[in-house]
C-alpha cells in the first residue's frame, strides 16, 4: 500500500509538474503554441467585456458571470488594454511566421494588434459622445437588443446593469474630459444633438421609460415567475432608473452643456492636435490600405462621374429628361406611388415589405454560395429613442450560441427614407446576401483560431455589403428600371462618400461646402445633413464601403480572367467568405492561393 501511494504521489507530481510546465507560459508568457497565444489575447479581450460576452453570446447560461456587470470605460482601463496589446504584439512577432502552417491567422491578428498599438497615439480623437453611435445611445441600445431576459437571473442581471449606469457614465465623463483638457472638443452640432436626444430620453416617469417597460415585457413571458416576485422586480427596476439612470444623465448633460460652450462650427478632424496624422490613420485603419486622402478623393470623383453617367439616360426614359440630377431624383422620390402611408398601418407594410425582398433573396441567390448562414435573419424596428440620431436600417449579427438571430433594424422615423424603388438595395447590403452572410457566415468558420470568427474589418465588411448590392442586380433581383436606379442612387451615395469624407477632413470643406454636394443625389436635405454629420465624428468610416466592393469586384475579376470557363462563382464567393473579416491585401492574397489551385486542378 505504501508502494502503490508513492507511485500514485509521483504520478501526480509529474502531473502537476507537466501542467504547471504548460499553464506557466501559456496563462503569463510565451506559449508554446501559437494557437494558445491567440486563445490568451482572445479572452483577455473577452474578459475585460462584460458586453462583449453578452454580444457574442457564447458562454453557457450555467457559466455565466458577467451579465450583471457593465464594461469599464475608465482611462485606467483603456491604458491597461493598451498596455497589454503593446506587449502581446511583442510576443506575436517572436513566433517564427515561416515556421507557420496558418499564416493568414498571424497576419490577421498582427494586422489587427498593429493599428490598436498605433491608434493610442490617437487614442484621445475619439468622442465618446456623439449622434451616431456615442455611449448616451449606445448603452441603452445594448440593454434593449442585446441583454436578453429570458430567466429570473437575466431580470436580476438586467437590474444590476441598470444600477451599474452611473458608474459607467461617470467613466465616460472622467474621459471626454481629459480630451477637452488637450482640445479635443465635438464640434457643436454634435452637443446640440446629444443634448437633445439625451433630453428626451429622460423625459418620461420612470414606468414609462422604455428601460421599464422593456423589462415588464420581459417578466411577463416569465410564466415560472411569482407574481409578487414580478412586481418585486419591476419596483426595483423604477427605483433603479429614477435614482441611477436618470441622474446619470443629468451628469452627462450638464457635462455635454459644458462642452458646447466651448465648441467650435469646424467639423474636420483636421482641427485637432495632429489632426492630419490622425486622419491618415483612420484612412489606413477603415480601408486596410495605405491608399491617401487624395487618392481617395480622386477615386470618388472617377465613381461618381461614371454612376451619373449610367443613372441621366435612365431618367431621361423615365420623363425626366434635361433635369439636372439632383432634381430628377428628388421628383423621383416625392411621386405619391413610391412612398408609403405615414401611418402605423403603413409602418407595419415597410416592415412586411423588407421581410417579402429578404425572403426572395434567400431563395434566389441561395444558389450562388455554398457557405450560407445557419442562423435567420429578422426585421425589427428601431427602437424609437434612438430613431432621431440613427441610420436608416443596420445590421446586428447573431448570438453565437443561436440564442438571438441576425436582426435587420429599419429606422422608421420617416417613411419618406423607405421609398419603393430603393427598398431591395438597402435589404440586399443589410441582410442578403450582404451582411447577414458575411457576418453570420464568419461566426461558423470552422479549424481555425476563435478570434477569427469575430474579429473586425471595416472595408472587407461594408465592401461586402456594397459587393452584395451589386449581385443582386446582376442576378435579375433589380430588373425593373426603377429598382434599377435605386441601386445606382445608392451607389452614386457610397461613391460620394470618399468625396466628402476627404473633402472634410483633409481638404477642409465646410459642412456647408459637403452639403451642397451631397443635394446632387436628390435625397432629402435631413438626410444629406445626417450623413454629414455622420462622417464629421466617423473619419474615415465611410470611404471602406466604396474601397473595399471595389477590391472584391477586381479580384473577381482577376479570377474569371485567369481561370476561364474554370471560374465558378460559388467558390469564389466560398473563398470570400471562407476567411472572415480580413485586411484587404490578405484577402487579395487568399483569392490569389485558390486561383492558383483552381488552375492546378486537372480539366
Amino acid at each position: 500500500m505504501r508502494r502503490w501511494k508513492k507511485w500514485t504521489l509521483i504520478g501526480l507530481g509529474v502531473l502537476f509538474a507537466a501542467g504547471a510546465a504548460f499553464i506557466v507560459p501559456t496563462v503569463w508568457f510565451k506559449p508554446y503554441s501559437v494557437n494558445h497565444f491567440y486563445a490568451r489575447v482572445f479572452l483577455r479581450f473577452a474578459l475585460q467585456s462584460p458586453m462583449l460576452l453578452s454580444q457574442l453570446g457564447f458562454v453557457p447560461p450555467a457559466l455565466d458571470f458577467y451579465s450583471h456587470k457593465l464594461d469599464d470605460v475608465s482611462p485606467e482601463s483603456e491604458d491597461r488594454n493598451f498596455r497589454f496589446v503593446r506587449r502581446e504584439l511583442g510576443v506575436l512577432r517572436s513566433f517564427d511566421r515561416g515556421a507557420l502552417s496558418d499564416t493568414i491567422s498571424y497576419d490577421v491578428m498582427e494586422w489587427f494588434m498593429a493599428d490598436v498599438v498605433e491608434s493610442q497615439r490617437f487614442r484621445f480623437h475619439v468622442y465618446p459622445l456623439n449622434q451616431f453611435a456615442g455611449a448616451q445611445s449606445a448603452l441603452p441600445s445594448f440593454m434593449l437588443n442585446v441583454h436578453q431576459i429570458r430567466r429570473r437571473k437575466d431580470a436580476r442581471n438586467y437590474l444590476a446593469r441598470l444600477e451599474a449606469f452611473e458608474q459607467y457614465f461617470d467613466d465616460v465623463i472622467e474621459g471626454s474630459s481629459l480630451r477637452a483638457a488637450r482640445g479635443i472638443i465635438p464640434p457643436r452640432f454634435v452637443l446640440e444633438r446629444v443634448l437633445t436626444e439625451m433630453r428626451e430620453f429622460i423625459s418620461s416617469p420612470p414606468d414609462e421609460h422604455v428601460l421599464y417597460t422593456n423589462l415588464r415585457t420581459a417578466l411577463d413571458t416569465l410564466r415560472e415567475l411569482p407574481a409578487e416576485e414580478r412586481q418585486s422586480l419591476l419596483l426595483r427596476g423604477g427605483v433603479a432608473i429614477r435614482e441611477r439612470v436618470y441622474p446619470a444623465y443629468r451628469k452627462l448633460i450638464a457635462h455635454a452643456e459644458e462642452l458646447e460652450r466651448r465648441a467650435t462650427e469646424d467639423d474636420g478632424v483636421w482641427r485637432l492636435p495632429e489632426g492630419d496624422a490622425y486622419y491618415a490613420h483612420r484612412l489606413r485603419s477603415s480601408t486596410s490600405t495605405d491608399l491617401s486622402a487624395e487618392q481617395i478623393h480622386q477615386l470618388g470623383l472617377r465613381e461618381v462621374e461614371r454612376i451619373e453617367a449610367e443613372l441621366r439616360p435612365l431618367l431621361a426614359r423615365q420623363g425626366y429628361a434635361g433635369s439636372d440630377l439632383g432634381t430628377a431624383l428628388a421628383r423621383l422620390r416625392e411621386e405619391p406611388r413610391f412612398q408609403w402611408p405615414d401611418t402605423d398601418e403603413g409602418r407595419a407594410a415597410i416592415l412586411e415589405e423588407y421581410r417579402r425582398i429578404i425572403a426572395e433573396a434567400s431563395t434566389r441567390l441561395a444558389p450562388l454560395f455554398g457557405r450560407q448562414p445557419a442562423a435567420p435573419v429578422v426585421v425589427e424596428r428601431v427602437p424609437e429613442f434612438r430613431e432621431a440620431t440613427a441610420a436608416v436600417a443596420s445590421y446586428q449579427q447573431p448570438a453565437l450560441d443561436g440564442s438571438r438571430p441576425g436582426k435587420f433594424f429599419v429606422n422608421l422615423r420617416d417613411v419618406a427614407d423607405h421609398a419603393r424603388f430603393r427598398m431591395r438595395t438597402v435589404a440586399y447590403h443589410e441582410a442578403i446576401p450582404g451582411h447577414h452572410f458575411q457576418l453570420a457566415t464568419q461566426q461558423q468558420l470552422e479549424g481555425g483560431p476563435f478570434f477569427r470568427k469575430v474579429i473586425p474589418f471595416t472595408a472587407y465588411t461594408e465592401g461586402w455589403g456594397l459587393y452584395a448590392e451589386q449581385l443582386a442586380a446582376e442576378s435579375g433581383l433589380q430588373n425593373d428600371p426603377l429598382d434599377r436606379i435605386g441601386y445606382l442612387v445608392d451607389e452614386l451615395w457610397r461613391a460620394m462618400r470618399l468625396v466628402v469624407d476627404t473633402g472634410i477632413h483633409s481638404k477642409r470643406w465646410t459642412r456647408a461646402d459637403a452639403i451642397a454636394y451631397l443635394r446632387r443625389t436628390g435625397k432629402p436635405e435631413k438626410d444629406i445633413v445626417a450623413e454629414v454629420e455622420r462622417y464629421a465624428v466617423l473619419p474615415g468610416q465611410a470611404t471602406s464601403y466604396k474601397v473595399g466592393q471595389l477590391k472584391i469586384l477586381e479580384l473577381r475579376e482577376r479570377a474569371r480572367a485567369r481561370l476561364g470557363d474554370r471560374f465558378d462563382i460559388r467558390g469564389f464567393h466560398d473563398v470570400v467568405l471562407g476567411q472572415g473579416a480580413v485586411p484587404l491585401a490578405i484577402l487579395e492574397r487568399a483569392v490569389d492561393a485558390w486561383i492558383q489551385s483552381e488552375l492546378q486542378r486537372r480539366p
